[in-house]
């Protein structure tokens, strides 16, 4: 009996593998694998293809589960063992369902939760299985109940399939029955994981809530934003991992681990802005992702970094964005946003490289004229630019040479250094520009400008003489605390902006209340105007994008924080 028992298995999960929902909205033009579980899939099904089609496309699913539970019960007599296999059967199902041979999908898998399936496995195992009502109607009361209640499919679908477990586990069934039941509810649990965080950080929608969707409605655009904890602090700011932080307070756990096990971990919704509204009436949604690498990894393991960008890509397109930014250290992962582009064409990538440009060209000449103002003699000042090998440490070198006295340029590249001092020389014969290597050059200048790509502070206070003005346009900062403290030295953020409307998040993304990094608001930029072309890939910057945001970002009621 184990070998017709083992065949009938592997037919249960060919049946579940089976794509016929796939299959016959494929026919309508629609590809349910680009429909994301993570975002109530079911909806877009019935904005796109109506409720005739989307109940035959549910009726085909919730087939598949009852099929595989009957054709087991064919085995033999409705005893015991005929109903143990039945319960088996319906997990094979299950489970073939969720991942499926990539023959009949190819590389890219469905991420459907598999409700349906079970709603078909469970009237199955009533009408061919050999169970007992209670078995099967109570778990689907609880299910009622718990959605009902929550609102969450997740949490419904996870309680549900608890209940039926410990049913089993009370049952007379034997022994492989009660390892299906459990093995349905651990299943389920891996599938809901994501969804399970999403509850716990207040992310998750909940049923019959107004998802914006690519499309949906004219005056509401979804965008997504890519962020990463710089501390263990703000790891800690998600709930579904907030719970570790007293276990390392306590030395049960490590940093050290709690830093490799954020390396596993695949990008996920976090958190989410809401309120913002363009001067026009256009509702902008922005959906933040993580994927918690800690600044050290972008520099030690970039092949992962880049890994995870195109994940956070591809969710983001499943989340219903039209466009993703890449922030902090993901900026310059995988050629600066072109290989995540390349790898996940269906989304429009941005590294807001353009529009942080354009907040500095913005911002400079009124620190230029504050700091003049201040009674300094600004025509026989000195100014240092940090990063300056850089294309938005140049840029700002090249707005600030004709206006002082002498520009110290200071970066790692010392030949890549003096060719861009060349160019700056020919444009500006009146001022003296020096390159250098070293950091303690900066104590000559009473104005320094920062825009690097480091992980960690660079500017310290050894590095700084009192009364300077330092312009920090690095995130994270350039600018280590310690010079905040020197005598009449003053540190203003750079590259900071307030989207129009009344902006909420729970998270703090560490720019002020109401404020974002210009890469995010440039990402904002590209989703309510629609104007994709223009986002900020690779190292090259062109001015007529810098310019475009700037024009557009006055339009649409965005300001610079200065």
């Amino acid at each position: 009996m184990l070998f017709p028992s083992l065949v009938l298995l592997a037919l249960a999960y060919l049946v579940g593998s089976l794509p016929l929902g796939h299959w016959l909205l494929g026919r309508l033009g629609l590809d349910t694998r680009n429909l994301s579980a993570y975002n109530l899939g079911v909806e877009n099904v019935l904005r796109q293809v109506g409720p005739t089609s989307a109940l035959l496309s549910a009726g085909l699913d919730a087939g598949k589960g009852f099929v595989a539970v009957l054709v087991a019960s064919s085995l033999g007599p409705l005893n015991g063992g005929g109903a143990e296999l039945c319960v088996l059967a319906g997990l094979a199902a299950y489970l073939g369902h969720l991942n499926p041979p990539r023959a009949l999908y190819g590389d890219t898998l469905p991420r459907g939760r598999g409700n349906l399936l079970l709603l078909g496995v469970l009237a199955g195992l009533s009408v061919a299985g050999g169970l007992s009502y209670w078995l099967t109607l109570l778990p689907l009361a609880i299910y009622a109940a718990a959605l009902g209640l929550s609102g969450f499919v997740s949490v419904a679908t996870l309680l549900g399939l608890a209940a039926f477990a410990l049913l089993i586990a009370l049952s007379p069934l034997g022994p492989a029955a009660k390892i299906a039941g459990l093995g349905l509810l651990l299943a389920a649990t891996w599938r809901f994981k994501e969804n399970v965080g999403r509850v716990l950080d207040g992310t998750e929608p909940r049923l019959g809530d107004d998802v914006p969707m690519v499309g949906k409605q004219q005056d509401v655009v979804v965008a997504a934003f890519l962020i990463h904890p710089l501390t263990l602090e703000d790891f800690w700011q998600t709930r579904r991992f907030a719970w570790m932080q007293p276990l390392v307070a306590r030395g049960i756990l490590s940093e050290a681990t709690i830093r490799q096990f954020a390396q596993s971990v695949r990008p996920m919704k976090v958190g989410e802005l809401t309120g913002i509204q363009t001067q026009g009436g256009k509702q902008i949604r922005m959906y933040l992702l993580s994927s918690p690498l800690m600044p050290e990894v972008f520099r030690d393991d970039p092949a992962l970094a880049t890994r995870r960008a195109i994940e956070g890509a591809r969710l983001a397109q499943e989340l219903g964005a039209s466009v993703v930014g890449l922030g902090a250290f993901w900026s310059v992962v995988g050629n600066k946003g072109q290989d995540v582009q390349a790898a996940v064409p269906g989304i429009t990538v941005t590294n807001g490289g353009a529009y942080t440009a354009g907040t500095i060209k913005a911002a400079i000449p009124g620190i230029l004229a504050h700091f003049a103002g201040s009674g300094r003699d600004l025509k026989a000042a000195t100014a240092a630019v940090v990063g300056a090998n850089g294309v938005v440490a140049f840029g700002i070198a090249r707005t600030i040479a004709p206006q002082v006295a002498r520009v110290i340029m200071l970066g790692r590249d010392p030949e890549r250094l003096e060719r861009s001092a060349q160019t700056l020389r020919r444009a500006n014969p009146g001022t003296e520009i020096e390159t250098t290597t070293g950091y303690e050059r900066l104590r000559e200048a009473s104005l320094i400008f920062s825009a690097t790509s480091d992980p960690d502070p660079v500017i310290f206070a050894r590095h700084v003489s009192p009364g300077t003005w330092i312009f920090d346009e690095g995130r994270p900062a350039d600018v280590d605390e310690s010079v905040s403290r020197l005598p009449d030295v003053r540190v203003i953020p750079g590259g900071v902006v307030r989207p129009p409307g009344n902006m909420k998040t729970r998270l703090d993304i560490r720019f002020g209340e109401g404020a974002v990094p210009a890469c995010l608001a440039e990402t904002l930029i590209l989703a309510a105007t629609g104007e994709y072309e223009r986002k900020s890939l690779g190292a090259q910057t062109l001015s007529e994008n810098v310019n475009f945001f700037v024009e557009q970002a006055e339009v649409l009621g965005f300001t610079v924080v200065d």
